[in-house]
């Protein structure tokens, strides 16, 4: 089975390595369709239907975040950042905006490769709901609001950041280091206990639907129905 990637890139030579590393790695398997600018990008994903997308955030004409902002308004397009802006208040962004991963350059190849085909897997496995719902916890991932017993909770972007990928992974195991790769991104060099001070604030906002979230000795949290 084909998968066609849209790689919105302006640096001429990241769009080759990308799509040849790609088109190698995958036997053919996934179709890389690039774009140099913002404009070109929304274009082509206008033209045509794409499993996945790849896109930068510094552009010319239009940049990504706003790209992201537009596809999220009517598509549900796995959509990974490759950027070389790492600063917390940026990631969080484009988690708020609905990306479902961010990858800050440089970056290995193997790694983005692996985080494509498993944004893929879960796509086409599932079709995800517009209102995520895990027991009495709902979430928006387009307008960004916690609905916890039908009243609405208001999170701190970090906690809402934290929630949402419990939410994508309901019932299964997340590590710290999942949190912290994901939030803080891989040149993080605090300590791991930030990820518990955080949970403690998620689940304070939470209320009674705290429970939810289990701690699962050494290893992380989950977050269940009940």
């Amino acid at each position: 089975m084909a998968f066609k990637l849209l790689l919105v890139e302006d640096d001429p030579e990241m769009r080759e390595i990308i799509s040849d590393f790609f088109t190698e790695k995958s036997g053919g398997a996934f179709i890389i369709s690039m774009a140099k600018t913002g404009e070109e990008g929304q274009q082509k994903y206008a033209e045509d239907e794409y499993d996945l997308v790849l896109l930068d955030v510094m552009l010319p004409e239009v940049d990504g975040f706003t790209i992201c902002r537009e596809l999220r308004k009517t598509s549900d397009v796995p959509i990974i950042f490759i950027t070389a802006r790492h600063s917390e208040e940026d990631r969080l962004h484009g988690y708020r905006l609905g990306c479902d991963d961010y990858v800050i350059k440089p970056f290995s190849l193997a790694e983005l490769y692996a985080k494509v085909t498993a944004l893929l897997k879960r796509a086409k496995g599932m079709i995800r709901a517009e209102v995520m719902v895990v027991g009495s916890i709902k979430l928006d991932p387009y307008r960004c609001i916690i609905i916890v017993n039908e009243e609405e909770v208001e999170l701190a972007p970090i906690e809402f950041a934290i929630l949402k990928i419990l939410m994508d992974n309901p019932g299964q195991v997340m590590s710290r280091d999942i949190f912290l790769t994901r939030i803080w991104g891989y040149d993080f060099d605090g300590n791991d206990r930030v990820v518990d001070n955080h949970i403690k604030k998620l689940r304070q906002a939470l209320g009674d639907a705290s429970s939810q979230i289990k701690t699962v000795f050494k290893k992380g949290y989950k977050l269940e129905g009940k």
